[in-house]
């Protein structure tokens, strides 16, 4: 699978840009702020639905436009697949493959696999549990269109839930006969999904371990503990005992929705006792596991994307990164960067076609 071109319309700072790519490593160069970053960007938002960096959809049309357009042809299974993601402002988002609207979003999730290494990545050790979770369920929903379901009933339940707690607190009332259908309803889709990560993870942290001793040469020891109410109680049970708890503040306090995963250097947060290098070394082992499993479960080489990455790498993480390339292990790869010299200086060592643009 591969990207064969794409065209941006009114897309953040492009008023009209179209790129074709022939070659297994394509690299946009130039100075911060010219949109290298964008152009990668554009490509995620056709496997994703939506921009990794900014989920304000608005504001990824040009200031001053009233719309934005990306157009591009992907190859996959040797067929010609055309996505268009278009945006016009006080309208609905549309995704269209092969000239055919999606109806729902989550039914493309995972039809163009594909990961990003970026330097916002670094949300996922600095930032809340929900970035985490969003880092699970965007692994296993590419893969499984039924998790996601599940996942978006899930939401759709507890947000419901959590409008009859508020109603009964207004109002100075309680139906627990209610309660109790919103409870069982939480409790089927809650379970089905903790079991699912509990199969993830277990798969994924060998993985991960396999590319940070790598990256590290097994220098540290670091570790990934997913952490969930359920491992105490079922759902159902759970829900029940903090009744009293979720009726004073309005909302439900326990279920997969707080899931955590621990990011752990010697067994302590990596966030506090990580310094920047451990935290760099152990997120881009993270992506690059995504992407191993990715692969090895759908099947498909995902398209990799790095984005100004080699700015924050020394180059013993970078020869490492090389010798994958070389190895075969990755499919199209788009790399960002602010050095034209470098850039060029790592793609050729990587024995591999490629092209630069330089904007």
């Amino acid at each position: 699978m591969y990207l064969k071109k794409i065209a941006l319309f009114n897309y953040k700072n492009f008023s009209e840009a179209s790129f074709e790519f022939d070659g297994k490593i394509i690299c946009f160069v130039g100075k911060n702020g010219i949109g290298k970053t964008n152009i990668l960007d554009a490509i995620y938002h056709l496997s994703y639905g939506k921009s990794y960096f900014n989920p304000l959809a608005v504001q990824n049309i040009k200031h001053g436009e009233e719309f934005f357009v990306i157009d591009a042809e992907f190859i996959k299974n040797e067929r010609s697949e055309q996505l268009l993601c278009s945006l016009k402002k006080g309208q609905k988002k549309i995704l269209k493959r092969n000239g055919k609207v999606y109806d729902k979003f989550s039914d493309h999730i995972g039809f163009i696999p594909l990961v990003i290494i970026s330097p916002a990545d670094r949300d996922l050790i600095i930032e809340g549990s929900e970035t985490r979770r969003k880092f699970i369920d965007s692994i296993i929903s590419q893969l499984d269109s039924h998790y996601l379901q599940q996942l978006i009933q899930y939401q759709k339940v507890m947000s419901q839930r959590n409008a009859l707690l508020k109603y009964f607190a207004l109002n100075h009332v309680f139906d627990n006969d209610t309660l109790s259908i919103y409870n069982e309803q939480l409790n089927d889709f809650g379970n089905y999904i903790f079991e699912k990560r509990k199969e993830f993870i277990a798969e994924f942290i060998p993985i991960f371990n396999k590319h940070h001793h790598a990256i590290t040469d097994s220098q540290e020891s670091v570790q990934l503990v997913y952490e969930s109410h359920l491992f105490e109680n079922d759902l159902l049970t759970l829900l029940q005992q903090n009744i009293n708890k979720d009726r004073a503040l309005q909302y439900t306090s326990v279920g997969i929705h707080k899931d955590d995963l621990a990011f752990e250097i010697d067994n302590h947060p990596i966030k506090k006792f990580g310094s920047q290098g451990q935290q760099k070394s152990f997120l881009i082992a993270l992506k690059l596991a995504q992407f191993e499993f990715l692969k090895k479960q759908s099947g498909v080489k995902p398209i990799l994307l790095f984005d100004d990455i080699f700015d924050k790498l020394d180059e013993t993480r970078v020869a490492k990164i090389v010798e994958m390339v070389n190895s075969d292990t990755f499919g199209q790869l788009f790399i960002s960067d602010t050095h034209p010299e470098r850039t060029e200086a790592i793609v050729k060592s990587t024995l591999q076609s490629y092209k630069i643009f330089n904007l």
